[in-house]
């Protein structure tokens, strides 16, 4: 029997799911953070109340344990390598685990990804910034081109200190919104696909030629995520090559071998169009996307954590996938106890539900999270996909804060969100057309549907407008609108070089003419080349005709999109009784 105590900073849901697995095993946790934390609430051991940022607080944890971890990286290393550099406390020595140098380089995003270049791993080109000042930026700019992203260095978590800067136009809202902080600039990373690796380190050594024997992995799995927080979590990750899982775990094994210290290491990646991956950010402890291992692993990340840390074996079969899962978290809502309804609602879709004792929900807080596991990813979606539409209608209640993961951080510059990616793109071939496509934005704004606004005329800008068409597959638009009048050749030509795009033509009655001769041109497209035609002027319908395309695979659009029809139904009964109504009173 393990008679040792391992303490933790942090007593939040991630504390709360390692010490559930040490209970398993009859090891004592002592938890160092507020009295009814999510982790103490399930602790038999009092531990210490406090804040995990505070020196006093943690000597005082450490008297009591043998090994010292942390469930969250904002801590104060200072005292831990105070600790380290002790012969004995209280009497006796005291492992720490990772090492203190690893939490304090990872606490700084930019000194983390230069440790990751020296270490060979691949990651987006960065540039520290030494001044916060418009002229920094526009250095920044000219080694990495715009768009890049300007990111606080230090205590960024869920979004928070990132702040996306697309034109010069941003300098002035980027220094503000991150100001006081330092700071560095990121090159954009274009990438179709969020990537992430849990890696078990087991050996105390921060040699990345020895990744192979110090490190193993659990399976490559895919996130996504929803205003910078993750919402899911695909194990494994659909549609990934075997052969593009095997680089991103063996990255991620290399980039967390070049840092010291045992346990399990969070890493996020980027998949880029060219199959590049990058590493993106490494969490010195388990991580959200490790989750699901709870359930679809002989060992989650927790026990493997705890394994790792108290010099147990693991074996690496130990950490494959038994079965396909989904990971959804649960997030607070406008009302403090509607995230219960998803919880409530997965109870009777057969998920396992963690909640995790925070009590009344904040808005976007994580309360918990539920995991699907199947025989197949088909099969899993198609379970999901309720719960998933019941997510995102507390999402959709208020706009969502970005909250850290604990009170202590204080930390409250807040980036505005970046913008979604577009789902539909608009286009004409003149300005003069954009009063005839106000009807197409009005709707697409009310289905909350992102759109972009472009003009690519076929005759007066022809290489924009091939590049535009042809780049539009490989981009985030999933359906465009072509509007034109006269020859009407823009959606046509539009749909010839995007290939796979469905393209909507709008026909625009010209100055001359009824619009007849913009109506045959694009409903006259030769075999081989469609283009879904609307009736003239009708951006309407050409809006709602790009909603039902969407509708077919996201289920939020879907969703939005009844509600729009089932009001129309209702409008239209109520004229047809108001008109009854009004006939009756004239007879």
């Amino acid at each position: 029997m393990d008679t040792r105590t391992v303490g933790v900073l942090g007593g939040g849901q991630l504390g709360r799911m390692f010490v559930e697995a040490a209970n398993n095993r009859n090891i004592s946790v002592a938890i160092l953070d507020k009295k009814a934390s999510p982790a103490k609430q399930i602790s038999a051991h009092p531990g210490i109340e406090g804040s995990f940022t505070n020196a006093q607080a943690i000597r005082q944890l450490a008297s009591k344990c043998d090994i010292l971890t942390v469930e969250i990286e904002h801590v104060d290393t200072h005292v831990l390598e105070e600790l380290q550099r002790e012969t004995e406390t209280n009497g006796k020595k005291i492992d720490i685990q990772p090492s203190w140098e690893t939490i304090r380089m990872i606490q700084d995003k930019y000194l983390q990804k230069q440790r990751l270049i020296d270490a060979k791993v691949d990651v987006a080109k960065s540039k520290d910034i030494l001044a916060d000042t418009e002229e920094s930026l526009r250095t920044a700019a000219g080694e990495l081109d715009l768009p890049f992203m300007l990111k606080a260095r230090t205590g960024a978590y869920d979004g928070r200190g990132n702040y996306p800067v697309r034109s010069p136009n941003d300098y002035t809202s980027a220094l503000s919104a991150l100001k006081g902080r330092p700071l560095y600039a990121e090159q954009w990373a274009n990438f179709t696909m969020e990537l992430a690796v849990m890696v078990v380190k087991t050996k105390d050594a921060a040699d990345p030629l020895i990744w192979e024997s110090s490190t193993k992995s659990y399976p490559t799995v895919e996130t996504v995520h929803q205003d910078s927080i993750c919402k899911l979590v695909y194990a494994p990750a659909r549609g990934l090559s075997e052969k593009l899982n095997d680089e991103a775990q063996e990255l991620a094994r290399k980039a967390v071998a070049s840092f010291k210290g045992k346990g399990v290491f969070g890493v996020e990646m980027f998949l880029l169009k060219d199959d590049t991956i990058l590493a993106n950010e490494i969490a010195p402890r388990p991580h959200n996307s490790g989750h699901y291992t709870i359930e679809a692993c002989r060992l989650s990340q927790y026990d493997a954590h705890l394994l790792a840390i108290l010099d147990r074996p693991i074996h690496a079969k130990s950490l494959q996938l038994l079965n396909p899962a989904i990971m959804l978290n649960i997030l607070g809502g406008a009302d403090p106890k509607s995230y219960l309804t998803l919880a409530n609602a997965a109870d009777a879709a057969g998920a396992k539900v963690h909640l995790y004792g925070k009590g009344d929900a904040t808005k976007g807080r994580k309360m918990g999270h539920l995991t699907l596991v199947g025989d197949s990813m088909p099969e899993l979606e198609d379970e999901m996909r309720h719960l998933i539409r019941i997510a995102d209608r507390l999402h959709d209640e208020q706009p969502r804060e970005q909250p850290l993961l604990e009170d202590d951080l204080n930390s409250s510059t807040t980036a505005p969100k970046a913008n979604p990616k577009p789902l539909v793109s608009i286009t004409t071939g003149s300005i003069s057309d954009q009063e005839k496509l106000q009807d197409c934005y009005r709707i697409l704004n009310q289905l909350s549907i992102p759109f972009e606004k472009r003009i690519t005329s076929a005759h007066r800008t022809p290489s924009t407008m091939a590049a535009y068409g042809s780049t539009a597959p490989s981009s985030s638009i999933k359906v465009i609108v072509a509007a034109a009048g006269g020859a009407a050749h823009l959606p046509g030509m539009v749909a010839a070089f995007s290939k796979t795009v469905p393209v909507i033509g709008l026909p625009i009655k010209p100055t001359i003419g009824d619009g007849w001769d913009s109506l045959v041109s694009c409903t006259n497209m030769p075999r081989g080349c469609p283009v879904l035609t609307v009736g003239v002027n009708n951006a309407t319908n050409a809006a709602l005709g790009a909603a039902r395309i969407l509708a077919g695979w996201d289920e939020g659009v879907q969703e939005r999109l009844e509600g729009y029809v089932d009001r129309a139904e209702a409008e239209s009964l109520e004229n047809d009784r108001r008109l009854q109504e009004e006939h009756e009173q004239g007879a």
